[in-house]
């Protein structure tokens, strides 16, 4: 069978046979970790039922360390498998194909990463894996691919800017966090890529591309000597390094404040929010089922009701938690008419408003774990959904027991401790508003 039609007909029985190994959470083999002899931390979980591996290499090299050069980063990351070891792009990708596996690179605020998949057998999995280790140790970092990305990136640049959500995603965050390394966009700016040389890539890549950087997640069918012989031959040669320094805690914000954008389009986006909590804060399981009934639950969230449901106000209204090393955002997104923005924000604060005040109803807490616990085992029915969650437990150094004790701290939340933790935390008085759109 063509490795191609393999990769997929894999994957379409997946889904199936997790859902016959997931009554419980518990039933998830336990996770493993050890260090590596270059300081590396791996991450691995046995997954034995399909013939594939998936990694995913993560480094503290995200936007936060730009160190005033936006994009920094992101265009370090985009390079690495755009020439490495003398194989140019289009070799590398067409190995890949070749293989039947799939390999990316990304970045993010906080981190930078390099995912591969690929089909377990030796035949197919060594030769996957020594293009990631050559992307991973010898990217070549040429000036051919370097203008050729910065001018790549520069347009999609400018054509994020014909959207009015990316407008205000954007915007929100460089208000919210104002001189903090969190607050410019991680893909930069036209002028900020332009500005960028080669050489900084290069000693970012030096800096941060290490061992000691790294966080190294394993699930698949392999046994842990084979897992430790993996991750050997992928990140062994890296040199040690340092781990990069934590970064900066993040300031409250001490007033509201709201900014018009105007932008030629039929419908208002509204981004409002401020710093929310970080992976590992002690709120984090109060806040999480709180603000689920307040705007997380989809269609049967509180926000849904009373903007979408009662008054027609939105085509889509949430709130969300996005925890990252320091406070990450919580913010409450709007969609609407531009005629009724001014309506839909004021409900929308209002809301927030009760829900800080009184919390939610013992009715709506009890539906709210409901649907949370329920669904729990249907996010870690895949390889590739484990994997993403080994990652977060790796990088920001969570017990190794989350995911088995994820729904008992979620059953343990009560009322009494939401309405604490937001009456502490939420400060509906001192949030930044974005609104993007208008008639003109």
């Amino acid at each position: 069978m063509d490795t191609r039609i393999m990769m997929v007909f894999y994957r379409g029985i997946a889904a199936v046979l997790w859902l016959a190994v997931i009554p419980a959470v518990s039933a998830m083999p336990a996770i493993q970790h050890w260090v590596t002899d270059n300081g590396a931390r791996v991450y691995f979980v046995p997954a034995p039922e399909l013939p594939m591996v998936d990694i995913n290499v993560t480094f503290a090299a995200g936007g936060v360390r730009d160190d005033g050069h936006a994009g920094l980063a992101h265009m370090t990351s985009t390079l690495l498998d755009m020439g490495a070891a003398g194989l140019g792009a289009d070799e590398i990708a067409r190995r890949v194909e070749s293989l039947g596996a799939e390999l990316s690179t990304g970045s993010a605020r906080d981190m930078a990463w390099v995912k591969l998949r690929s089909l377990s057998d030796s035949v197919h999995l060594q030769p996957a894996l020594k293009l990631l280790a050559d992307v991973i140790n010898q990217p070549d970092f040429n000036n051919k691919d370097f203008e050729r990305e910065r001018k790549r990136t520069q347009v999609a640049i400018q054509r994020s800017e014909q959207s009015p959500a990316t407008v205000a995603g954007y915007t929100f965050f460089q208000s919210v966090y104002g001189d903090h390394p969190y607050a410019p966009r991680p893909s930069g700016t036209v002028d900020s890529i332009g500005a960028l040389q080669l050489e900084q890539l290069k000693a970012f890549y030096k800096e941060y591309y290490v061992a000691r950087n790294v966080v190294f997640s394993i699930v698949g069918d392999l046994d842990r000597k084979a897992a430790e012989q993996l991750a050997g031959q992928v990140i062994g040669q890296l040199p040690a390094g340092n781990r990069a320094p934590a970064v900066v805690p993040v300031p409250a914000l001490t007033k509201a404040q709201e900014q018009r954008i105007y932008h030629p389009s039929t419908q208002t986006h509204v981004r409002m929010g401020a710093p929310g909590m970080h992976r590992g804060d002690p709120d984090y399981f109060t806040l999480y089922v709180g603000n689920h009934v307040l705007g997380g639950g989809g269609l049967v969230s509180r926000l849904f009701e009373e903007v979408r449901e009662k008054r027609g106000l939105s085509y889509s209204v949430n709130s969300y938690f996005s925890p990252m090393e320091q406070d990450g955002p919580y913010l409450f997104s709007l969609q609407t008419r531009n005629d009724q923005v001014d309506e839909a924000l004021t409900v929308m604060r209002e809301t927030l408003q009760e829900f800080v005040d009184k919390g939610p109803t013992e009715k709506e807490l009890l539906a709210s774990k409901k649907n949370i616990t329920g669904g729990f085992p249907l996010r870690i029915a895949s390889n590739s959904s484990i994997l993403d969650y080994l990652n977060v437990i790796g990088f920001y150094d969570l017990p190794l027991n989350y995911l088995e004790t994820f729904n008992d701290k979620v059953m343990a939340v009560t009322r009494e401790q939401i309405v604490d933790a937001f009456q502490r935390r939420v400060s509906p008085d001192t949030m930044e508003t974005i609104i993007v759109g208008g008639d003109g």
